[in-house]
């Protein structure tokens, strides 16, 4: 007779609620986005405030990842899974009621609550779950989902805010949040069982450095890196990374003192001796930073100099979500090592974002970019299908929930990094291809660059927009092709990962 354990184990079912319930985190992560310019209509919100409305759940997730991640462990993996789809889905109908900014940037802070405590969770469950070949097949979707909500999310808030308005960006959440809820119950229940009391200083500490780390990446294009720009009096950024250093530092040196002292920690530094998983989290965080820097700059290149509309941007986009599904399916049929399926699958991706930036130009079709973003996909799915399971394949199963909390943060810190780094490598792009193409019309030129070309969709003057979209073209591509080489520095990342012997024990 099969033991209600061993039928669990033998289920898709877990896999099935976890995975709904991640996807409709990672998209709302996107597709508010798409909502940004109906969102500043309707509750006149100034750019200032929409900025907030997009980068608060980011922080707020980031922040809290590894300590809710804790909770996990401490409390029960699926008690924590299931009471972030509680808060996210009570902060979804908060923000779709909104009817002032600071009520729906008070809501998406609760969302990213809610985020911190379902993203890890769904990890660390299934670290704990499944076993052997079922192990690969789960992880294989997990990557897909990582990788491939991220790009629908344009692609399903062009329909709803075309169609139905900003509002319905948040009420979707709805449905599709109590259908998971119902489907917890035959998640089965996880937790470690030597994790004990509490470590208040931990948490304020990697609160308060994570959160001002997050916050100087996300918002230092806005302020100036060193010198303030624009009305600006004194940039915050270079006190928020030194606040940052500070407080991560203090939280190591805490946590490493607890730790020989006998008591609890949030965060088990030890995990950071395992090779697999120090050079894993590495690699996924180069995966991310890659990933977000394309969602970045090709929505805004398609619609404001190409002129296509959110939905059709969004249709592009989704050529790479399908690249992505469809080597979640082959990757369980691969008789490949896993690291080596990582490799490959960073060098595909590299080999696609120099693709798309060698096509982007001011002539640009509809589908030119669909085969390189599929190509680019399959890459993204190759990756994030292998990486948890090599991240996690040394991991004590009781510390599944902090070691999936930290890696979800360094995932977070990747896609902080890749929209700083590669927004400032779009800003230059801009500067230098304006001043090349009209060196006469320097106020136009700034115009774009602030923007961060958005401004071109707006230029009436016939030869003055022709020499703007090129300019938005040449700056797309170099942001596209830096993108490439950055994953190409990725597979390199990738010797350094040991063989944990991962594929051998799935096979047995």
């Amino acid at each position: 007779m099969v033991s209600l354990n061993e039928r669990t184990r033998q289920s898709w079912l877990p896999l099935f609620v976890l995975g709904v319930g991640m996807s409709m985190i990672i998209i709302d992560a996107t597709i508010v986005n798409v909502a940004v310019p109906s969102i500043m209509g309707d509750l006149r919100l100034s750019a200032t405030d929409v900025e907030w409305v997009n980068s608060i759940y980011s922080l707020t997730f980031a922040a809290l990842l590894v300590p809710l991640s804790r909770m996990g462990d401490l409390r029960g993996r699926r008690r924590t899974f299931t009471a972030g789809l509680v808060v996210f889905l009570a902060a979804s109908v908060l923000a779709a009621l909104a009817g002032t900014g600071a009520l729906l940037i008070g809501a998406r802070v609760l969302q990213g609550v809610g985020a911190s405590m379902v993203v890890p969770m769904t990890l660390a469950i299934i670290n704990a779950l499944y076993a052997g070949p079922r192990r690969t097949v789960a992880f294989a979707v997990w990557g897909s989902i990582i990788g491939g909500m991220a790009a629908l999310g344009p692609l399903l808030g062009g329909w709803l805010v075309t169609g139905h308005g900003w509002r319905w960006a948040f009420w979707v959440n709805l449905p599709i949040g109590l259908l998971v809820l119902l489907g917890t119950a035959k998640v089965p229940e996880s937790r470690d069982p030597h994790a004990r009391g509490s470590d208040l200083p931990g948490v304020l500490l990697s609160v308060i450095g994570t959160s001002a780390l997050v916050f100087g990446l996300i918002e230092g294009q806005r302020y100036g890196w060193f010198t303030p720009v624009g009305d600006h009096a004194l940039s915050p950024i270079p006190f928020a990374f030194a606040l940052a250093a500070l407080a991560l530092t203090a939280f190591t040196l805490a946590e490493r003192a607890r730790a020989r002292a006998g008591r609890p920690v949030i965060l088990d530094l030890s995990l950071l001796r395992i090779p697999s998983f120090r050079y894993g989290c590495l690699t996924a965080m180069i995966v991310t930073l890659g990933e977000f820097g394309m969602i970045l700059v090709l929505p805004l290149f398609l619609q404001s100099a190409m002129r296509f509309t959110a939905f059709e941007a969004g249709l592009v986009i989704a050529a790479l979500a399908a690249g992505t599904f469809l080597a979640g399916g082959v990757v369980p049929k691969l008789r490949l090592a896993p690291r080596l399926i990582v490799r490959l699958g960073l060098g595909l991706e590299a080999a696609g974002a120099v693709a798309v930036g060698l096509s982007v130009t001011p002539s640009l079709g509809h589908w030119t970019l669909v085969p390189w973003l599929v190509l680019y996909g399959v890459g993204v799915g190759f990756a994030s299908a292998q990486l948890p399971n090599l991240t996690l394949a040394d991991v004590p199963p009781r510390q599944s929930g902090v070691a999936s909390g930290l890696q979800s943060a360094i995932r977070q810190l990747g896609a902080a990094v890749g929209i700083a780094v590669l927004g400032s490598v779009l800003v230059t792009g801009l500067d230098a291809a304006m001043a090349h193409r009209l060196p006469a019309d320097r106020a136009l030129g700034q115009a774009v660059r602030d923007s961060a070309g958005a401004a071109v969709a707006g230029i009436r003057d016939p030869v003055r927009h022709a020499a703007a979209v090129a300019a938005a073209a040449d700056a797309t591509r170099r942001v596209t092709v830096f993108t490439g080489l950055v994953l190409l520095g990725g597979v390199g990342v990738t010797l350094l990962l040991p063989d944990t012997g991962v594929g051998r024990r799935e096979e047995e």
